[in-house]
């Protein structure tokens, strides 16, 4: 486990705080610059933490590090991309964890290529209210609004980013956005 610098007994150590975006812009724009940033304070919890540390479950759930980005990788290709877009003929699964050296690079990476995707399907819809394709739900017949996607993928990664907060407090003390 990667050991905290701070003394004994001081403050827990804080990372940059990055403060929300600002700017009064059209609505998609606003919501993707939302996102952006909730994913990128997400990449920021994995910052300096290696590969082992990482995939540590810190939690009796099993939930790591590791394990949200994987799974924040997965929950964007299958709303932007399988359900709205259309694409593939299977909702993608979390499946294997990257593990060993580089794990969390390769997470990272395919987290960013994922949001990458996300973004080019969002910037593509001719507007926020179209109907996508599908739906994740089993419960809802036709795929959501852009707009639903793109405020459901706020929240998800949102609450997954204050889980990520928690883990990284756990493994070495940094707190912070």
């Amino acid at each position: 486990m990667t050991e905290n610098t701070a003394p004994r007994g001081a403050a827990p150590s804080r990372s940059a705080d990055s403060r929300p975006p600002w700017g009064n812009t059209d609505e998609r724009t606003t919501l993707l610059t939302f996102l952006d940033y909730l994913r990128e304070a997400v990449i920021g919890k994995l910052d300096g933490v290696g590969d082992e540390d990482a995939g540590r479950p810190g939690v009796a759930s099993g939930t790591s590090l590791l394990w949200l980005v994987r799974h924040l990788t997965v929950v964007e290709l299958n709303w932007f991309e399988y359900a709205y877009g259309g694409l593939g003929e299977e909702p993608r699964s979390t499946g294997e964890l990257p593990s060993g050296e580089g794990a969390v690079a390769e997470a990272v990476a395919a987290y960013r290529d994922a949001v990458a995707r996300a973004n080019a399907v969002a910037a593509a819809a001719p507007d926020l209210d179209r109907p996508g394709v599908r739906s994740l739900r089993p419960d809802v017949t036709g795929g959501p609004s852009l707009r639903w996607v793109l405020v459901h993928m706020i929240e998800e990664t949102g609450r997954h980013a204050g889980h990520a907060d928690i883990l990284r407090e756990q493994l070495d003390g940094a707190v912070g956005r």
